[in-house]
């Protein structure tokens, strides 16, 4: 009689076992892994939100850096009063006189011409090279406590404009940039004083509940069902004209704080309700834990990746606030650089006929608030314990 043994030996057996070790890591890892570890790990499997978040983390360092991006000062200060609305000069490397390793854009050159009875006219001189630099000084900007004159682009003589400018010589790449940082800026104060109140007001209406919590509802409502419009329309025959940009942008911010916040403080609101009555909380009340105490270290923690989902998905409509506040014209004004502003620009039937660069930056408002939505979705995905993506 003889025995038959089906033997594993050798590289095949490692194989094997380091699959399964492999395999039993993960387990071990998933099980482990904390609620933030397990939202990035479903964020990352959305290939669309990842997407959005590259596309969202480039803008919004555009914008922090937008003054060493920005080759000119965007308000009046670094207008081109040579190039009134011009198209948009594109850098090149070749043409009908040789080619140059080097980027470089024509000249202009201003003369009177017979055809416009004698009037200035601006003419591309293609006889003119001026080559591209990078990394060239040019006007003072702060970041932070320092002071810089170093900009990523510039050319050796005069303007380059690859945006174009507007009517009054302003270059529109500088101002678009500059554009993204006040609307983030708006957007992020706007933001935070909406999640303060949201928090301090639905926390108290979520924990002690009762006839407390009706009034807060009541107050709650009665917000959620004033017209936006109307309202902001209102504010704006209150701000007086003489007041800086500075003024009428911390104006604007803190206005549109103060009504976004109730959808974030109704979620609060109903977080606590369910959560008020969990075994953790009544041990420290049994422990005289303050109420304070008690919503700020036991139950807002507990649900705090909502919070942030929230958050980023309320940021798009905290620019979208500002940016229709300004296209109506009661928001922020010239000189301050917005995504409002410049749509404002682009009102006119003659920009539309004639200077469409004019239209830039609405694509970059578009990008932006799109990032917003998309990464905020994926967000709410990867924090849903019961998606069906898990």
């Amino acid at each position: 009689m003889t025995f038959e043994t089906n033997q594993t030996t050798g590289p095949d057996v490692a194989i094997v076992e380091t699959e399964d070790a492999v395999e039993r890591r993960a387990r071990e890892a998933y099980f482990t892994a904390s609620q933030r570890q397990l939202i990035w790990a479903r964020f990352r499997r959305n290939t669309s939100a990842m997407i959005a978040a590259g596309i969202l983390v480039f803008l919004i360092l555009s914008g922090i850096f937008a003054s060493f991006i920005a080759p000119y000062d965007p308000t009046i200060a670094g207008r081109d009063k040579d190039y009134t609305n011009g198209a948009p000069q594109v850098p090149m490397f070749c043409d009908d006189n040789g080619c140059s390793w080097r980027p470089f854009i024509y000249g202009l050159k201003r003369e009177r011409s017979l055809a416009t009875n004698f009037r200035w006219v601006t003419t591309v001189d293609p006889d003119d090279r001026r080559y591209v630099y990078l990394f060239v000084e040019g006007w003072e900007y702060d970041m932070g406590p320092f002071t810089f004159d170093t900009h990523l682009f510039g050319v050796d003589e005069g303007f380059i404009h690859l945006f174009g400018t507007d009517d009054t010589g302003k270059d529109i790449f500088s101002r678009t940039f500059a554009a993204i940082y006040t609307s983030l800026a708006v957007g992020t104060l706007g933001v935070l004083i909406s999640f303060v109140m949201a928090l301090i007001i639905g926390g108290v209406a979520g924990y002690f509940g009762g006839w407390l919590d009706g009034v807060i509802q009541m107050v709650t409502d009665a917000i959620r069902t004033i017209p936006i419009i109307p309202l902001f329309m209102a504010l704006a025959a209150f701000i007086p004209q003489e007041w800086s940009a500075e003024q009428r942008f911390f104006f604007i911010t803190i206005i549109i704080g103060f009504i976004n916040w109730p959808t974030l403080a109704r979620r609060v609101r109903t977080h606590l309700l369910v959560e008020r009555n969990q075994e953790y909380v009544l041990a420290a009340q049994l422990q005289g834990a303050p109420a304070g105490h008690i919503i700020r270290r036991h139950l807002l923690p507990s649900f705090t990746s909502y919070i942030i989902v929230d958050l980023v998905i309320s940021f798009p409509y905290v620019v979208l606030s500002e940016t229709a506040l300004s296209f109506i014209g009661l928001g922020l004004k010239d000189p301050v650089s917005s995504l409002g502003v410049l749509l404002q620009n682009t009102t006119s039937a003659d920009v539309l006929l004639n200077y469409q660069w004019y239209f830039i930056p609405v694509f970059f408002f578009i990008a932006l608030v799109m990032a917003f939505v998309y990464v905020g979705d994926g967000l709410r995905d990867a924090a849903d314990p019961y998606g069906t993506s898990h």
